[in-house]
């Protein structure tokens, strides 16, 4: 498969992974052919990049530490919360800790497989999308720092339900901007729910937090900030850098440099190591040029050396003949990628 920009689309291609709708429901399934129809629909509803099937990377497949069924129903659950929330409502607990359980129950067999966080994203489904992606970041991140499983599941619903309060913030009626802020808010809320812990409803509150003291609600110094909030912040700071109310802003490698900056000061040290090392910084699929003027598509990936990634060059000869050649960038230290060319 290759990830590639819409704008370089054309009819005929075929769709190379499933787009889902906000409430998690398929849009557009995997190995459709896409028709000049489809491809103006996904523009007008905020499609900006997606992959599609190519036979000459017919074997670089998207790995995912959480399968799609397991995706869909985290989406699902979480559009109907929201829902709920919007209406007066109170939302299912168990609903969403089931759905979290199958999430964690992924990850706990896929913790090798590093995250690419490359989902389709639509004007629809971008809250929905973000939410699955801080939760799946921030579970891995937790793995990592060895958390057990009572202590992953409270990350991970916290994460998942840390901007809750945006939601809430609709009806808002409070009067000072303390309280309006959707972190408050979020408090608020998940502190009313008895088969939680106490400690999401701190993930909502502190997310914005910094170990620097300059974060919101409370301005709160390092060691005063909870670790699932620690946490939780550096995974929604990362999916915010790559993408803000749907619309793509950075790419993984910018978004990681920029983060590298944030190290001790807006985000936590040991958290963001974590990360590096669970977060593809180039995903397979996308087409690079490397260091010897030789353009290729991301086709594997080291753990451990993200940064490194296996990419194959193609050649076509005078003869029409193709040429494939693989330059695996963990053995050949003097080569690297120079840009990223969606």
């Amino acid at each position: 498969m290759k990830y590639v920009s819409l704008d370089n689309v054309e009819p005929g291609q075929y769709l190379g992974r499933t787009i889902f709708s906000g409430n998690g429901a398929t849009l557009l399934a995997e190995g459709v052919q896409l028709t000049v129809y489809m491809i103006n629909t996904l523009r007008r509803i905020g499609v900006t990049m997606l992959y599609i099937q190519d036979p000459l990377f017919e074997d670089a497949l998207y790995e995912d530490p959480v399968s799609e069924e397991n995706k869909r129903l985290v989406m699902h659950r979480m559009g109907e919360a929201m829902e709920a929330i919007r209406s007066g409502k109170d939302f299912s607990s168990k609903a969403v800790s089931i759905s979290i359980d199958r999430l964690l129950e992924d990850i706990s067999q896929n913790q090798e497989v590093l995250l690419q966080l490359s989902d389709i994203r639509t004007h629809d489904n971008a809250h929905y999308v973000h939410a699955l992606n801080v939760a799946t970041l921030s579970a891995l991140i937790g793995a990592n720092m060895g958390l057990g499983q009572v202590q992953l599941k409270e990350l991970t619903i916290g994460a998942l339900l840390h901007d809750i309060g945006k939601v809430e913030a609709i009806t808002d009626d409070s009067s000072t901007d303390l309280k309006r802020h959707h972190t408050w808010r979020g408090f608020e809320l998940l502190k009313t729910k008895r088969e939680f812990s106490l400690l999401i409803a701190h993930v909502a509150f502190q997310h914005h937090e910094r170990p620097d003291g300059l974060g919101l609600p409370r301005g709160l110094f390092d060691d005063q900030i909870h670790l699932y909030a620690k946490i939780v912040k550096v995974a929604n700071t990362y999916d915010n850098l790559l993408y803000r109310d749907g619309q793509p802003m950075m790419l993984p490698h910018e978004a990681c440099e920029v983060m590298m900056a944030m190290a001790g000061v807006e985000l936590d040290h040991e958290a963001l190591l974590q990360f590096t090392r669970i977060v593809s910084v180039y995903p397979t699929g996308i087409s690079v040029r490397l260091s010897t003027k030789e353009t290729g598509v991301v086709v594997g990936q080291h753990r451990g050396l993200p940064g490194r990634p296996i990419v194959r060059v193609v050649r076509q000869e005078f003869d029409g003949e193709v040429e494939t050649k693989e330059v695996d960038l963990a053995k050949h230290t003097t080569v690297f990628i120079e840009t990223v060319q969606p």
